[in-house]
């Protein structure tokens, strides 16, 4: 009997390290993406962001779906997020967008996405009840849009894009990410909770492929037509989400 326990533990513990493992790829992916930066290799970081982006998009997911609750995973979730999505896309606009404006004012606003990433984890920490939806833009989303201009701007025209329609879009969706705006969570990854939630699984499931094929000339405008929706759904149906139930769950839908 004891070692029946003993073994079911054991199981427990493994089942347990395999979220952890999918958070630190998306940590090791973000790292990656800061070194090659620093090396002036800003497209193949790009790349390590989506990477990082799609590990981050299903840890939570399948801790969920394998039935393992951990205040420890959201915490380690958080610190992860902050190298890839708020550290990293920090850099990249500090090398490449605030060339030629005044010392101060170029480290503010790379400072932006890092200072507003944290800030959003951090809130989304503290808060105790989840939600169907999440508020704000989502530190991922917001890191692949900003590496998302650069690589659609690189392989369409051979540069990096306007530092100034740059630094706009770094600034509105900084603030973004700490707005009251509504957006759609990711599908669940099961075939059980209803037609909605399957359909958006398989379009969800897509996305990669449509990324591998169109390459950098996808991801930006994909992502920027959903937040642009996004906005616009929520100014014309503030309460759109107001009926949905929480699936019962720890928060494995974080950031």
């Amino acid at each position: 009997m004891r070692k029946r326990k003993q073994l079911r533990r054991d199981r427990r513990i493994n089942k347990r390290f395999i979220p952890n493992l999918i958070t630190i790829l998306n940590m090791f992916w973000g790292f990656v993406a800061i070194a090659l930066m620093l090396n002036g290799k800003f497209v193949y970081a790009g790349w390590m962001i989506l990477l990082a982006g799609f590990m981050d998009a299903f840890d939570g997911k399948v801790a969920r779906f394998i039935g393992i609750p951990s205040k420890f995973g959201t915490e380690f979730d958080s610190l992860a997020d902050t190298v890839s999505f708020c550290i990293a896309p920090s850099i990249l606009v500090y090398k490449l967008y605030v060339t030629g404006l005044p010392p101060v004012a170029a480290l503010a606003i790379s400072f932006i996405p890092l200072l507003m990433g944290t800030v959003r984890l951090a809130k989304f920490n503290i808060i105790d009840e989840p939600q169907p939806y999440y508020t704000g833009l989502t530190t991922p989303m917001n890191s692949i849009l900003i590496f998302g201009f650069m690589m659609f701007n690189e392989r369409l025209m051979g540069n990096f894009g306007d530092p100034r329609l740059a630094l706009v879009l770094v600034i509105l969706f900084g603030f973004m990410m700490n707005s009251p705006i509504r957006f759609s969570k990711l599908p669940l990854i099961t075939f059980r909770n209803g037609q909605k939630n399957t359909r958006r699984l398989i379009l969800f499931s897509a996305v990669p492929l449509i990324v591998l094929f169109g390459q950098g000339l996808v991801i930006f405008p994909i992502l920027f037509l959903y937040t642009t929706w996004s906005v616009l759904d929520w100014i014309l149906h503030p309460n759109r989400f107001d009926n949905l139930e929480v699936i019962p769950g720890f928060r494995s839908d974080k950031r």
